[in-house]
């Protein structure tokens, strides 16, 4: 460089390439590289680099995507310790993360070509004894065939692992052919990606040109092609600046004429004055080359990146599907798909069957339990109440109950065996904490629990469960005295002010419906005693849909018609309720739920080891003075009868067992803080996702339920229903339609009264000519009231209408 240089090409190492990423911007000499593809290497830092092949951000993509296709959750990164492949490996975990998986260990290597068989086998060594299977490699040629040569040696390429290598494999596979036959039978099974490049004859031409160029010594990989049309990059962006009126020139930078003397000979530098405009040609490039079509996004980055997904077999390599960025993993080439609409559904990704290590063709579960396979130590809680969901054998070691059963139906469904004991946990004199137990599987004490363990917050932050086997929550349990039928049973169905107001309601109804027709509807009219039995008798009657009286006005049937819907609705609400009440066998109790336990200053119990007391002073913020512990079902009985707390709270699946034989108690109120039971397992382990699936099955297949039947069956005591269950019913019920009635009855009298005044005011003049003017107010009233009370007379000219009909029809 210290002649005048207006590009460059290079270099393969990204290390180097940071270092002249920096002379190049001084310069201001554009610097294509087509190997150094760090995602390090930022266009805002570096604006004078260009990456003139797929930048490795898009090949960890594709490795991510590739990873959650297989449903593998975990992978293994073995990379060189060099700008890079490391910086490739933060790519991968930011890309797994997204996709819900991660990386469990990075395993870092001296740069290549540094690394010895002795860094290799420490590294592998420890990936042996772990659980993941996923080994990710990125690296480059020399140390990447070292890794598989003594993974092979370890019996790492065998049935179970997975090896899926970045593109320096398929560098070698298309340089080298054919391969010794010790590497080729090292690397059997792996996967690796190859940059796609577009079919064409002209790509095809020039192939046949090299092999007899090099005279089939070394093959030509697509790295070879991108560096092909990085020179006719450059050539055309040369070209394009002398079109434009542009010369090659140099000036001489001020601040390296001072640095004479030194070995670099820096004041030999020259700046290129076209260089940006260069820089700008090469950016938007468009042509295409051997690659295909070559053109840069807004980011500076080859449009459409894509990769051919291959898997080394005995004979060779095969290639088992593609990814892009623009639809994913398919086994279409990419070019067919640029034209649709981009869809990178789960549904729409695919991939060829695969040949893994050792020859299989089913895919790896992708983990194994670690130290090669050893017994998960299953902790159990040692029960002393209710033993029917887990127990101990009294004098052996032998494990029993409903949770035992869905989980050894569980492990019958697993892919795979599983190779577990049980271990007891607690003193046998009293239940075990649950919150201990979870704690210690969280330390690695232990490699799972199962029981009846609830899924809570707390819990779910140290340790992954698996997919409920039982619903559950907190209820609350209080005694209960049957309630008897007695002459008053028929006013039970309604709340003393539901009686109320539908009382009330019966006689407004009827005195607004007196209102509207006592004028004109001589049923409604008499002495005031008469009247006064009519509106009463009207007004029940209605109840019974058997009223006599006629309504002639239009309010007032309006009104009726409003009313006598009401009416239906109350009675047959009525008759469901005294049904209910006089056929089903009622509980009473002054507990009416959780919220009754709150607001009162009573006694409650809950069981030695459930999360209710956390719950209840934390949550509820109940203090721990008022709460009992009790160690069995028969301590809850006792307590209860002797009144020594008011109602215990505890799961739901323990309540229904403790009342299955014991019908003088009784759930209160509604559950609440729903929750559910599951297995426990080490945070981010496999197994408990395959635990989930299989208990899908057994729920879905009907054995869940049987294991239910066999062990948490209910008598006939589950029949009898609570006072909650036939509440009465109350106002509350009703009000809208008592609304809509009132609602009716208040514009019928205002329609009524505008009529009413309408009238009086044409009637008032001839009145008051008649009366004295000395008691105007008197006289105003008495002739108002009178007018109102009056009876409409039909007119003459109706009569005279009425007599021609009759004299016509004779």
């Amino acid at each position: 460089m210290e002649t005048d240089t207006v590009a460059i090409i290079g270099p393969q190492s990204s290390v180097m390439a940071h270092v002249l990423s920096h002379l190049a911007n001084e310069l201001h000499v554009p610097l294509l590289s087509f190997t150094a593809l760090d995602p390090g290497l930022s266009p805002l830092q570096y604006p004078f680099f260009v990456q003139t092949a797929p930048n490795d951000e898009f090949q960890m993509i594709a490795i991510a995507e590739m990873v959650s296709y297989f449903g593998w959750a975990e992978v293994i990164a073995v990379f060189s310790d060099d700008n890079q492949n490391r910086n490739g490996i933060i790519m991968l975990d930011d890309q797994l993360a997204e996709r819900r998986c991660r990386i469990s260990y990075k395993a870092t290597l001296p740069p290549d070509p540094m690394a010895k068989r002795s860094d290799v086998l420490r590294e592998l060594a420890k990936i042996q004894m772990m659980e993941s299977r996923v080994i990710v490699l990125n690296t480059f040629s020399k140390t990447g065939l070292l890794v598989f040569e003594v993974a092979k040696s370890l019996g790492m390429m065998e049935k179970g692992y997975v090896w899926i290598a970045s593109t320096w494999l398929s560098t070698v596979l298309d340089s080298t052919s054919p391969l010794k036959p010790e590497t080729a039978n090292s690397i059997r099974g792996a996967l690796t990606l190859r940059p796609h490049t577009a079919d064409s004859k002209r790509k095809r031409d020039f192939i046949s040109r090299w092999n007899q160029l090099s005279n089939g010594s070394i093959g030509l990989n697509p790295y070879g092609l991108f560096a092909y049309d990085t020179v006719w990059m450059i050539a055309r962006a040369v070209k394009l600046l002398f079109d434009q009126g542009g010369n090659i020139s140099f000036s001489n930078d001020e601040r390296l004429i001072s640095l004479t003397g030194m070995d670099l000979n820096l004041s030999a530098l020259s700046i290129f004055d076209g260089g940006k405009q260069l820089l700008k040609n090469v950016i938007e490039t468009k042509m295409t080359g051997l690659t295909g079509p070559v053109r840069f996004n807004q980011d500076r980055f080859l449009i459409n990146p894509s990769y051919d997904i291959i898997n080394t077999v005995e004979t060779g390599y095969r290639q088992v599907g593609y990814w892009s960025n623009h639809s994913g993993l398919s086994i279409v080439p990419p070019e067919t798909l640029y034209g649709k609409k981009p869809n990178r559904s789960s549904s729409n990704q695919h991939l060829d069957s695969v040949v893994w290590p050792g020859g299989e063709t089913i895919k790896p579960r992708g983990w194994v339990f670690p130290n090669n396979g050893r017994e998960l130590r299953i902790v159990v809680p040692n029960r002393v109440s209710y033993r029917d969901f887990v127990s101990v054998v009294n004098g052996t070691n032998k494990v029993q109950g409903y949770c035992i059963d869905v989980f050894l139906a569980a492990i019958k469904l697993m892919p795979y065996a599983v190779p577990y004991r049980f271990i007891p946990y607690g003193n046998g004199h009293e239940n075990p904490s649950y919150y201990e137990l979870v704690s210690k599987i969280a330390a690695g004490v232990f490699d799972g629990a199962v029981g009846d363990i609830a899924i809570v917050t707390d819990r779910t932050r140290i340790v992954d469960f698996t997919q409920p086997y039982i619903e559950s929550g907190l209820v609350v349990v209080a005694p209960v005295k049957k309630i008897s039928s007695n002459p008053w049973s028929f006013s039970r169905p309604f709340t003393p002010s539901m009686w109320a107001v539908t009382a009330a309601f019966f006689l407004i109804v009827g005195s607004v419906v007196w209102v509207l027709e006592h004028r004109i509807n001589d049923e409604f009219r008499g002495s005031p005693r008469q009247q006064i039995v009519t509106i009463l008798t009207f007004s029940f009657s209605t109840m019974f849909f058997s009223h006599r009286e006629n309504t002639v006005s239009t309010l007032g049937r309006l009104v009726l018609i409003i009313w006598l819907f009401v009416v239906l609705i109350i009675n047959s609400s009525y008759t469901a309720s005294l049904t209910s009440i006089l056929t089903v066998q009622q509980l009473s109790s002054p507990i009416k739920g959780i919220d009754t336990l709150i607001s009162s200053s009573e006694r409650i119990g809950f069981q030695i080891g459930s999360f209710a007391e956390r719950y209840l002073t934390e949550e509820l913020g109940i203090p721990k003075s008022r709460l009992v512990q009790l160690g069995s079902p028969e301590d809850y009985a006792r307590a209860l009868e002797k009144r020594q707390v008011a109602a215990v709270v505890d799961e739901r699946p323990y309540v229904d067992l403790f009342l299955s034989d014991r019908c003088e108690f009784s759930i209160r109120g509604q559950e609440f803080s729903k929750r559910a039971w599951g297995f426990a397992f080490p945070r981010d382990s496999p197994l408990a996702i395959d635990m989930s699936t299989a208990i899908l099955a057994l729920s879905e297949n009907g054995e869940l339920q049987k294991i239910h039947d066999k062990w948490l069956s209910r008598s006939a005591c589950s029949s009898e229903k609570s006072e909650d269950e036939a509440e009465q019913l109350d106002l509350q019920s009703f009000w809208g339609l008592f609304l809509i009635c009132g609602i009716a009855c208040v514009l019928a009298l205002f329609v009524y009264s505008l009529l009413m005044f309408r009238q009086y005011r044409r009637h008032c003049p001839e009145e008051l000519d008649s009366t004295s003017h000395n008691n105007s107010f008197s006289a105003h009233l008495r002739t108002c009231l009178s007018f109102i009370d009056g009876k409409v007379e039909k007119s003459k000219s109706s009569s005279k209408r009425k007599r021609d009909s009759m004299h016509s029809d004779v």
